[in-house]
């Protein structure tokens, strides 16, 4: 049996690997398809370090962003709850439905951020009343705002 090569891969090769990945394979693998294709280079001890010196510039980017988002999520619960006004009929009934850029416009106008709607999950609001809203900052970072339904 042959000796396996190490290579670095320059992008994601389906079934072997992602970018940046060193990955061991058949030398004529590399030699023949990986290398030639520019989808691979032989692993050296410098391009190794490279990798993961580029590995830890992603880390910690990953990192800041994360740490940003528990900032805007302290920053949110800070605010206090949000006043969203809709004409309202019998019953405390509210005609039409709080949208989620109704909470997006009352975040910006309050607290100053720009959230996205499609991060904004918002409980089916058909009367008047408080809610509590979920707000994605991050895969890893929630935040819950309350919400006042008042009358016009």
């Amino acid at each position: 049996m042959s000796k396996r090569v190490q290579v670095v891969l320059n992008r994601d090769v389906s079934k072997l690997g992602k970018n940046g990945d060193v990955v061991d394979v058949a030398p004529g693998y590399a030699r023949n398809y990986l290398v030639p294709q520019g989808l691979a280079v032989r692993a050296t001890p410098g391009i190794i370090k490279m990798v993961e010196q580029r590995r830890e510039k992603e880390r910690q980017r990953l990192l800041e962003i994360k740490r940003q988002a528990e900032a805007r999520k302290t920053a949110l619960a800070t605010v206090g709850r949000l006043i969203i006004r809709k004409q309202a009929g019998e019953e405390k009934a509210i005609f039409g439905t709080v949208t989620s850029q109704d909470v997006a416009d009352a975040i910006k106008e309050r607290a100053g951020q720009d959230v996205d709607k499609r991060d904004i999950d918002i409980p089916d609001i058909r009367k008047l009343g408080s809610y509590q809203v979920e707000l994605k900052l991050h895969a890893e970072v929630t935040a819950i705002v309350e919400i006042e339904v008042a009358p016009l």
